[in-house]
C-alpha cells in the first residue's frame, strides 16, 4: 500500500472494483472510493475497474528455492524494521489477533506466499499492529474490512514495500486474508478481511485465511454501518491490541 500513497479499496459503487490503492488518497471516511488496498489502503481513492491485470512477481516455486525477499525503502511515515531477506517461518502459521471485538485467528500461508507472510511475522513481532485500528470497512460492491495503517488514514506504511505474489488465480471468498496495495508490487503491512464473496481481480496478494468465528465478528461490525455508509470507518471500532505468532 514512495512517499506513502494512500492505500486504498476503490469503492465499487456496485460496481465490481479493484482494490488497489492509489497514490494522494485521502483518509478514510472521503469521497472518491476506491477499490483495492495496498500495503496502506484508505477508504477513498479513485474509482478503479477490473480490468487490473495480475503483476509478474517471484513465483512460490522461486522464493522456497532459494530465491530471496526484497524489501524495498519507499518513505513511509511509520517506519519499522524491514525483515530479513530469506523467510524466517515455513508451512502454516497461526496468529491470534487481539481486538476490541474478541480474538481474530488467522491462518497464514507460507509455502504460498513466503515473502508476504515473513514481512508479516516480523511486524507483528515488532509490536507494529499494536495499538491501531482497522480504519476502513466496505459493505457495498466488495465486502472488507482493512487494518494495518498505524495512522489509521490509509497512507501509512512500514517504511518499505515489496512485491505481490499472485499466480492469477486468486479469489476473494468469506474468509480470505489479503495485502491491500496501491499498484503493483506496493506491499506494505496493509491488509484485509473479506466476509463475503467480493468480485476484485486477481491484483492482491491472498497470503491466507481466517476462521469462522472470525468472519462472524467481521459481518457484525460490518451490520453495524460505516461512516460515511458503505465505505467508511466503521462505526463498531476494532482496535488492534496485539498479534501474536504461533
Amino acid at each position: 500500500m514512495p512517499v506513502m500513497r494512500a492505500r486504498s479499496f476503490t469503492r465499487p459503487a456496485l460496481v465490481a472494483s479493484a482494490l488497489v490503492l492509489t497514490l494522494g488518497l485521502a483518509a478514510c471516511g472521503e469521497e472518491e472510493p476506491e477499490g483495492a488496498a495496498r500495503d496502506e489502503t484508505s477508504p477513498s481513492a479513485t474509482e478503479s475497474s477490473d480490468t487490473t491485470e495480475p503483476t509478474e512477481t517471484a513465483t512460490v516455486t522461486e522464493t522456497t528455492a532459494g530465491g530471496s525477499c526484497e524489501y524495498v525503502p519507499d518513505g513511509s511515515a511509520a517506519d519499522a524494521t524491514a525483515p530479513p531477506a530469506s523467510p524466517t517461518v515455513e508451512g502454516t502459521v497461526p496468529v491470534t489477533v487481539t481486538t476490541s471485538v474478541g480474538d481474530l485467528a488467522f491462518e497464514l500461508d507460507a509455502a504460498r506466499t513466503p515473502c508476504t507472510v515473513n514481512s508479516f511475522v516480523s511486524l507483528a513481532e515488532q509490536g507494529y499492529f499494536d495499538g491501531t485500528t482497522c480504519h476502513r470497512m466496505t459493505t457495498e460492491g466488495i465486502y472488507v474490512l482493512q487494518c494495518g495503517d498505524p495512522t489509521g488514514t490509509g497512507a501509512g506504511g512500514p517504511g518499505y514495500s515489496f512485491a505481490d505474489e499472485l499466480d492469477g488465480t486468486e479469489t476473494y471468498g468469506p474468509g480470505t486474508l489479503a495485502m491491500a496495495n496501491a499498484g503493483p508490487n506496493t506491499n506494505g503491512s496493509q491488509f484485509f478481511i473479506v466476509y463475503d464473496d467480493s468480485p476484485l481481480p486477481p491484483s492482491y496478494t491472498v497470503f491466507g485465511q481466517v476462521d469462522e468465528a472470525t468472519v462472524d465478528l467481521v459481518t457484525e461490525v460490518a451490520d453495524a454501518g460505516t461512516n460515511p455508509p458503505g465505505d467508511g470507518t466503521p462505526k463498531t471500532a476494532v482496535d488492534i491490541e496485539s498479534v501474536s505468532v504461533g
